[in-house]
């Protein structure tokens, strides 16, 4: 069945991220837990369904406050497909030089801030964009993406650098550079992509070890609750208070 051969080459690289990639998550980690504990933010961007796991991060139950997704709608929106902010489009924009710079315009930064990037191919204009200028105003930038197979692609920016070579920590997601991952009978396209589930297995590695490293410091995290749970009374509380703290941190960006 592909089913099962779908699962067995997601498992293969859940594992070659286990087996890689824990040291470099603990250094992503641990700039994390000090950007946080500092007040500040964890900036998260990314193109098209690397957009994914940014809406993992927060608000989303079991994440915490301190990561601050920017999502670009023109970038991120695929529920019409065709027509008005279709696919055409947004395989335009991603590849449009400048437009990150302009997004950047949109908020106020800090050095203490990091930014962190997803690119799967890490050679489009957007995130390079934001890479470049996020190392510009001094902060920290941390990319996840198929590093390791998009050796030798050709970035399309004027740099002449890929979002790897610009950033200060890489986590290689491990996901093929084609993505799709099983071979169907009679077509030249495999089905089955695997770097959405790369990134997500990634970013909770990620985020849990932020959590960890956060509790053993005695930092109190803001949690956000499941307010799904039977018999939980201090759940919509708990809600409102992490909301509450995001709210009063994102008044400065």
């Amino acid at each position: 069945m592909l089913a099962k051969q779908w699962l067995t080459e997601a498992r293969s690289v859940m594992d070659r991220i286990e087996q890689t990639q824990l040291e470099n998550i603990k250094t992503a980690a641990t700039w994390m837990a000090d950007t946080i504990q500092a007040g500040r933010w964890v900036h998260t961007f990314g193109c098209g369904h690397a957009t994914i796991p940014i809406e993992e991060m927060y608000p989303r139950i079991g994440g915490f406050v301190g990561f601050h997704p920017m999502c670009e709608l023109p970038l991120t929106f695929f529920t019409r497909i065709v027509g008005e902010m279709g696919v055409h489009q947004f395989v335009f924009l991603e590849r449009v030089e400048g437009y990150g710079i302009e997004i950047m315009k949109n908020y106020n930064f800090d050095t203490r801030d990091i930014m962190w990037l997803f690119s799967h191919s890490g050679i489009n204009n957007v995130n390079i964009d934001i890479a470049l200028d996020s190392k510009k105003r001094g902060m920290k930038v941390i990319v996840f993406g198929s590093a390791a197979a998009a050796q030798g692609k050709k970035t399309r920016h004027s740099s002449g650098k890929n979002i790897f070579e610009i950033a200060d920590l890489v986590i290689d997601t491990c996901a093929p550079i084609g993505d799709a991952s099983v071979p169907l009978k009679n077509h030249q396209d495999k089905v089955g992509p695997v770097s959405t589930m790369a990134f997500v297995t990634a970013v909770w590695m990620t985020v849990t070890t932020v959590a960890e490293i956060l509790a053993d410091r005695g930092y109190k995290l803001h949690i956000h609750p499941s307010h799904n749970v039977p018999g939980d009374t201090t759940a919509k509380d708990r809600l409102e208070e992490a909301l509450a703290e995001y709210k009063r941190r994102i008044a400065g960006v």
